[in-house]
């Protein structure tokens, strides 16, 4: 199946109006021309520290509801990705924001925080494989297309950009492989377990998890009072 029919695609025209306010926030328009306030990126790189335990509680959970080796292989691959170097490279980049390890591993979990990743893993727990994937896209794919966006935009402040690093980050042919990577195991999941008539509750749970999403944008900006 081609990129335009995947169902990756398919969920993102279904439930685009909730994509566009994900992947165009405000908080993504303020890093691409770098008026976002340093106090909104702050408490969102600590939100993000904290949102990655619980992404690898669910890569966890991946293992568990896996049938087959080679998909427990593979969620254990992105758990130990999480723990072993995304977590520690994400200290470092906290680093050189003034914010110690300490600082981010004792802060409490904000709202926001907590809504999308127990969302996460209450699909993962209520569902399989597939609900839970379906749950995790918006933000492994959205971050992917929100950076190549940014990158390529004419209207993307480069010359003295404090949130460059963070545009290529997610811009990167490392960070698209791993994209399109989950976009490509989406289709195997659904041809594996599913037909087109579970496609409304797939879509629902993508919705959902979309607008979660757009509530942790929010969070940012709303803690620096914008």
């Amino acid at each position: 199946m081609d990129a335009q029919n995947s169902l990756f695609e398919q969920l993102k025209v279904t439930c685009a109006d909730d994509w566009k306010r994900y992947t165009h926030h405000d908080f993504v328009a303020r890093i691409g021309d770098g008026t976002l306030p340093e106090r909104a990126f702050r408490h969102y790189l600590i939100q993000d520290y904290l949102f990655l335990i619980q992404f690898a509680r669910a890569y966890a959970l991946a293992v568990y509801k896996s049938e087959t080796l080679a998909d427990m292989r593979q969620a254990g691959a992105g758990m130990s990705a999480i723990l072993d170097t995304e977590m520690a490279l994400h200290v470092e980049f906290c680093r050189e924001w003034g914010l110690s390890e300490a600082d981010i591993e004792t802060a409490p979990e904000a709202s926001a925080c907590m809504a999308y990743t127990r969302f996460v893993l209450e699909r993962g727990m209520s569902g399989d494989l597939l609900d839970l994937h379906i749950a995790l896209a918006p933000c492994i794919v959205g971050y992917a297309e929100i950076g190549a966006r940014l990158a390529s935009n004419s209207v993307t402040l480069i010359e003295g950009n404090p949130y460059l690093p963070w545009i290529e980050m997610y811009a990167s042919s490392e960070y698209q492989d791993v994209a399109a990577g989950e976009i490509s195991f989406l289709e195997d999941l659904m041809r594996r377990r599913a037909g087109p008539g579970r496609f409304n509750s797939l879509a629902d749970t993508f919705g959902k998890a979309t607008r979660l999403e757009v509530e942790f944008w929010q969070m940012g900006l709303d803690h620096a009072g914008v």
